[in-house]
Formats: structure tokens, sequence, C-alpha cells
């Protein structure tokens, strides 16, 4: 592998112009496909095979008149300003002007709360969410803007209800933020800037790829965002690596071909690794058979996909663009002081028992509010506080209580009673069917849709006598959310021996994956841990914008798993391995983890911050999903690459000395050997160079760097 990525990076380094071309042609192609096939995302979700579905797939069989429930639907609420008693001529104008809307099937008659001060109607559509046409949507969108003009408060959400765009601040301050740690990094603008360029083409491109893929099937609002979200972080350190080696490769003499061929196939073999991680990672997702969840995995890891192949392609090209502008990598700083990476490893040498309680005790408490880990999905009450379905939410609250908000469909045999039932606030009939053995109810909780006590009413109705079946939007919430947390722990279980195994193969020892996963289980259980004290519990919520708590989104821990491992071993490839190199050269296990650690310890750190200015980003935003997911992906990175593989990892590896390269004789023999560093690429190269092209051979002032090429090799400054 590291030979076929050395001679791509040449390929495309001394073929730039065609490689960019072709980058572009696929680009715009891309994006004008997008354009031509995109079709809305949908908020619903659903697993095939629950109790929720099932009682649907009985409604389906038992009124084939009613077509099923599978039309979009909208709920519009009416209030006076004031909170005076509604103008019920106003209120009507409104009622009449919905049921012409374009495919509105029905519209239910108006309730009003016992005051009269707030009514809502129930509007059903003839098809899905995902094929309302723009006229549909504009129709209502009319109807609440003539409503208002008629001195009416209205609002409106549920399915039908488009979710509003908003400026993207947060990828906006990520990218600013990211721009910054790279100049610091390179300490040059050229540098800094092809990573962002890279991962700007690969985000756009992984997002085209989604809007393409809605043509074709329903995916979840959020699959964009998350894509993105981790498509921009990968990229940006995907590319963040090769540069960095291509950099020192040039302050080892090399002519500029040469160096991009050799940082293709040797820290470009380990982002192919670390790509393949996070894509294993990410499509194990559909383990867990929950339909929305595997496409909003394979999403991401496609964005992953494209960010790999940027990084093997599109940047050698851009490399050779910029030419001159890049310059080689110094050793020591201006001052002349040795690496940061060098001071901090020697300052965790001193006290390596210290360090390593400070992780586990510190960690260990964040940690402890997982206990109280409760899963839900988002209802209209999570959204934006300046968001139509929000107000509308609030409005039923206050008008009617908060059941209302979570309605139940209860499927039964005539005749049979549910007000007795505790936690019910109301029960209201809705239709027998022709054949008289089946009638629906709808059932008003006293308790809101994300309360636990709904969640217990659900549960007490399917087992009481008579009922059928229990459906409606709460209800497949409830189903799935409980899907979601039993397939947790074979997820986890799932990612934890991938890890040993990947890990094994790279570093061919015991202990250092054993250590690693450890280290994994750890910074997500206090990732976990985070989650609840903040969303959950609330607190200092108020400082990141969350006005309501609640739940923890059901399909975040086990898609942070999922992500937070493809990155924890991405960090500790480009960590370890390098100390391993050293080690097997002949340095002392000590020394080996202080030289490893101080080649890679400034690279690991920037792409770190890059990360976490990117997920922490997206909490710019209004969605309290995004907040949740951009907080629990910085977050895990904080603990992960910051607490754990900055201070854990030298600890460890100092305590345990040369065991952590003890691998039993047998399984030495059996373990292929991948190569990850490329290693024998480079010791190969280094015996038999290749020629190079006269229009290539160029010279390479060392000088830059303040050091001579031969004491930057012993500075053990070749990146992994």
């Amino acid at each position: 592998m590291a030979t076929f990525l050395y001679r791509v990076g040449r390929f495309c380094f001394r073929r730039r112009w065609a490689v960019l071309l072709a980058w572009a042609g696929v680009l715009v192609a891309a994006m004008t496909s997008m354009v031509l096939l995109q079709k809305p995302t949908t908020a619903s979700f659903s697993i095939p095979g629950t109790p929720a579905q099932q009682t649907i797939d009985l409604l389906r069989e038992r009124f084939p008149q009613m077509g099923g429930p599978g039309g979009a639907s909208a709920r519009v609420v009416f209030s006076q300003p004031g909170n005076n008693k509604l103008n019920q001529d106003a209120v009507q104008r409104a009622v009449n002007a919905l049921k012409a809307v374009p495919l509105v099937a029905a519209v239910s008659d108006l309730a009003p709360n016992a005051d009269g001060t707030v009514a809502y109607v129930q509007v059903t559509y003839s098809v899905p969410a995902g094929d309302l046409t723009g006229a549909a949507r504009q129709g209502m969108d009319d109807v609440i803007m003539f409503a208002r003009a008629d001195g009416l408060i209205a609002e409106v959400g549920g399915d039908a209800v488009q979710a509003s765009g908003h400026a993207p601040v947060g990828e906006v301050v990520g990218l600013i933020v990211a721009a910054l740690v790279l100049i610091v990094t390179f300490r040059s603008p050229a540098a800094a800037g092809l990573p962002l360029l890279t991962a700007i083409a690969g985000v756009a491109l992984g997002y085209a790829g989604i809007g393409i893929a809605t043509h074709f099937t329903e995916l979840s609002g959020t699959t964009s965002s998350l894509a993105m979200m981790l498509g921009l972080a990968v990229a940006i350190d995907y590319a963040l690596f090769i540069v960095s080696r291509y950099r020192i490769e040039l302050a080892l003499g090399r002519d500029r071909l040469d160096a991009a061929g050799r940082a293709a196939g040797t820290a470009g073999n380990a982002v192919v690794f670390a790509g393949l991680t996070v894509i294993i990672a990410l499509a194990g997702l559909a383990v867990a058979g929950i339909p929305f969840l595997t496409q909003m995995g394979v999403a991401a890891a496609g964005t992953v996909a494209v960010a790999v192949l940027i990084a093997l392609t599109l940047l050698p090209a851009l490399l050779a663009v910029a030419g001159t502008r890049i310059n080689p990598a110094p050793v020591r700083d201006r001052f002349g002081k040795p690496a940061f990476g060098v001071w901090w490893v020697r300052l965790i040498a001193r006290r390596p028992v210290v360090a390593l309680l400070a992780v586990v005790i510190g960690l260990g408490v964040v940690a402890i509010p997982a206990y109280d880990l409760r899963l839900g999905l988002p209802t209209d009450g999570s959204a934006a506080a300046d968001t139509s379905p929000r107000r509308a939410y609030d409005l039923l609250s206050d008008g009617f209580g908060p059941g209302f908000n979570g309605p139940l469909t209860v499927v039964a045999t005539p005749g049979t009673s549910v007000e007795g039932q505790a936690g019910v606030a109301m029960v209201i009939p809705s239709a027998t069917n022709e054949a008289g053995d089946t009638t629906i109810l709808t059932v008003i909780p006293t308790t809101g849709p994300e309360d636990r006590a709904t969640e217990d009413l659900v549960h007490r109705l399917r087992q009481a006598y008579g009922v059928l079946g229990v459906t409606g939007a709460t209800a497949i919430n409830v189903d799935v959310s409980e899907k979601l947390s039993d397939a947790l722990l074979p997820y986890l279980a799932l990612v934890v021996g991938l890890a040993f195994v990947l890990l094994a193969l790279v570093f061919r020892s015991v202990l250092v994956p054993l250590k690693a996963t450890l280290g994994f289980l750890l910074s997500v259980a206090a990732t976990f841990g985070a989650l609840v004290a903040v969303f959950q519990w609330g607190w200092q919520a108020f400082l990141l914008g969350i006005t309501q708590t609640g739940p923890i989104i059901s399909f975040l821990p086990i898609l942070l798993i999922g992500i937070v491992f493809g990155l924890a071993m991405d960090y500790q490839v480009f960590l370890v391995t390098r100390m391993r190199e050293d080690y097997v050269h002949g340095a002392p296990a000590r020394q080996a983890v202080v030289s490893g650690f101080g080649h890679g310890a400034r690279v690991v750190t920037a792409a770190a911050l890059i990360m976490m200015s990117v997920f922490f980003g997206f909490m710019l935003g209004p969605e309290a999903i995004i907040k949740s997911v951009g907080f629990g992906l910085g977050v895990a990175i904080l603990f992960d690459a910051v607490v754990v593989r900055m201070i854990g990892v030298p600890a460890v590896m100092l305590l345990i000395g040369r065991a952590a390269w003890w691998l039993p004789r047998w399984l030495d023999r059996i373990l292929p050997d991948v190569d990850v560093e490329g290693e024998k690429l480079a010791r190969h190269l280094d015996e038999h160079p290749p020629p190079v092209p006269h229009d290539h051979a160029e010279p390479v002032d060392t000088t830059q760097t303040g050091e001579a090429p031969e004491t930057i090799e012993s500075a053990g400054s070749r990146p992994t």
C-alpha cells in the first residue's frame, strides 16, 4: 500500500493541472446533480418491526379506506394577543382557508380550550412530508400570514413543517479557528491554506452526494449536518498530517516531487488506515438495525472516504501548485528550545503515576452523571425558541396541558376503556372500522412527550385489556429510543473488539491495544456524563443557549461511540507508532516514549484543536439536536485527544516500559505486517532513490529550518 500511495503522490504532483481539472469537474457535476435531484429531508423517525410500526400496519389492514397514516400532518394553533378570547370569525376564516391548501386531505374540527383562549386544528396531507410540493408549503405559509394579519397569533408544527435554514455561523467560526491553528502550527499561510481548501472541497462533495441521495431514499434532516461536521474535521486533520510530513521531508533535503511521494506513502498510508477505521466504525452502525441511523452512518462514512481520496490525490497536486511557498519544517523554535512535546513528556516522566491518577480520577468524576442517561428523540419542544413549531408547542402546553403535544393513537376492540389508566388526561374516540371489530382512540397524556411518565403510560396501555396496539409520534419515539438503547452495548462491544484487533496489527503488541481501548472507554464514559449534566440536568445550559432540557438524543451515544473510536485510533496511531519505531531501532523504552511523543505531539495537538473548534462551532446554530451533537463530539475530542492521549498515554507507556511491546511469538507469526507507518518504503527509497525528472530537481533551502538535515533526522522529526 505504501509503495502504491508513493506512486500516486508523485503522479498527482507531476500532473497537477490534470488532477485539479478532474476534481473541479467532479465537483461541478456533483453540485449540478444535487440541484436537479435534491428532495426535502424528513424529521420523522421509525423502525420496522417495533410495536408502534406493527400498530401502523394493523391500521392499514383494518382501515384501508384511510390509506394508512403515511400522510404528512401539521397542527395549527391559534390564540389571541393578551390572552383574550379568540375571535371566532377570524379563526373560522383561517380554518376554511386551510381546507383549500394543495394536497390537504382533511382538516379536523376546531378544538378550543376551556377558556376559549387557545384552539387548534389537525391538518392531514395526502402525501408524506418528503413529497409535499412547494405550492403546498407556500399555501400553509399564506394561511398563517393571513391569520396573523387578521389579528390572530397563529403558529404551526408537525412533520409537514420544513425546518427553516440558518446562517452557517458555526461552520464559519470553526473554519476561522482551524485557520488560526494551522497558521500557528505551520507558520506559513500557504501551508495552512491547503488543508482548508481540501476540507471545503471534501465537504462540498459530501453535501452534494447526500443531496443526490435524497432523490432515491428518505433521509433525516440531520444527516447532512452530521456528515459536514465530521467531514470538515477529518479532512483538515488528514491534510494536516500529510502537509506536515511533506515539510519535514523537504527539511531532510528531498526535492519537492520526492517529498510529496514520500508524504503520500508514509503519512498518507496512516491516513488511509485512520480513514478506514472511521469508515468501518460508521458503517458498523448498521448492526443496530435502525434504518435512519444506518443512513446517517453511511452518509458520514462516504464523506470521510471523500476526505481520504482528496488528501491522497488533490493535496499533492496543490502542493505542486504552491511550489516554494511551502517551506521546510523547523525542528526547534526560533529561540532554539526543544519542541513543546518533548518538554511536556519530560514533565510527565517526573511523576507518571500522579499524571495517570489525575486522568483516571478526573474523567471518572465527570462520568458519574452518565448513570442517569436517558434517551429520546427530538420534538417540537426541542426546536429553537424563535421557530413556529416551538411556539405552537408552547401555546398547546399552556392552553391544554403538556400532554396535547404527545397524543397517543390507541387501536383497540370496541368497548375498550382506558380512561381509568394513571396518566391519562382525556380519551377522544376517533373512528370504528366497517367490520366493527376495531376502533381508534386518541389518548391525551397528563405529561409531555419527553416525560418518563409518558413512556411508562405507553407500556401500560399496551398491556391493557382490549388494546391491540399503541402508535403515534410519541409511541414511535419511545420504541426508537429503546431500540437504540438496546443496541448501544452490542455496538460498543463490536467497536472495542475492532479497536483491539486493529491496534494489535499496527503495534504488534498486547498491552498497547489494551491501554488504548481502556482509554477510549474512559473518554466515552466521561463524554456521556458531560452530556447528561448539561443537556439532561441543565447544568450551565443557559451558557449554551439551551432553554429546555430533556433526554439525550437517542442516536447520539451510539453515533458518538463510532466517531470517537475512529478519531481516537487516529491519534493513537500518530502518537504511538513513532514510539515503536524508535524502540525497534534500538532506543531504550523510556527514551523511545520521549522522542516519539515529542515528534507527534505538535501535530496531534493541532489536529485536536481543529476538531474541537469545528465541533464546538456547530453549537452556535439554533437547533438543540445539532447543539448536543456538536457539544458531545467536541467534549469527546477534548477528553480523548487532550486528556487521554496527551497525558494518559505517555504516563502509561513510561510506567510499563519494555512490556508495552511484548507480543507472544505464536501471535507475532500469524499477524500480518501492515506497516502503517510506511517505514519499509522509506528505508527502500533511502537505499534506492528514484530518478528525479529535470523539471522537479529543485534545491531545497534547508537553512530555513535552523538545523542541518542530519540534525533534523536525529531529532525525531520524521512524522508517522
